[in-house]
């Protein structure tokens, strides 16, 4: 699960109901652990009993949402969201920053995970065409059932 920071109210929701959702298919979320859709989304799953794995860049738990189930501390800055995006068996994004950028690509990059955005930015080539391969929903249940199947 990515996402920025700094976010929306509509992204923060659409978070905390992911990750409900994902709790409620049996899942383990992982994150970056912070604030913004991080913690929306720990939230979400730990309301439901969920299980939620946050892989912070700093050296320190400082900062860690308070819904995580687990804390890992990398001390690897932005490098951390590699770790996030191979410890993936799929990718949600939602909403946009340069970081949730940078994790989409990675999983892009990867290959051989299912990259689903909700919200945020459309990737385009250069001639204005979506880049392939990320599918982009509406909603976030069409999400889940994009991620994990109907």
């Amino acid at each position: 699960m990515c996402g920025p920071r700094y976010c929306t109210e509509e992204d923060a929701q659409n978070a905390r109901r992911v990750g409900e959702l994902l709790a409620e298919r049996g899942a383990v979320t992982v994150c970056g652990g912070g604030v913004g859709v991080m913690a929306a989304v720990a939230a979400g799953a730990r309301a439901k009993g969920g299980l939620v794995i946050g892989i912070r860049p700093n050296g320190t738990k400082e900062g860690a949402s308070a819904d995580l189930s687990a804390t890992i501390v990398t001390n690897m800055g932005e490098a951390r969201n590699a770790i996030i995006v191979w410890s993936a068996d799929v990718v949600i994004s939602i909403g946009g920053s340069w970081g949730t950028l940078s994790e989409v690509a990675l999983a892009m990059r990867r290959g051989d995970v299912p990259v689903i955005a909700l919200g945020g930015w459309r990737v385009v080539e250069a001639d204005g065409t979506a880049v392939p391969g990320i599918r982009h929903v509406g909603t976030p249940e069409e999400a889940i059932a994009e991620a994990l199947g109907s």
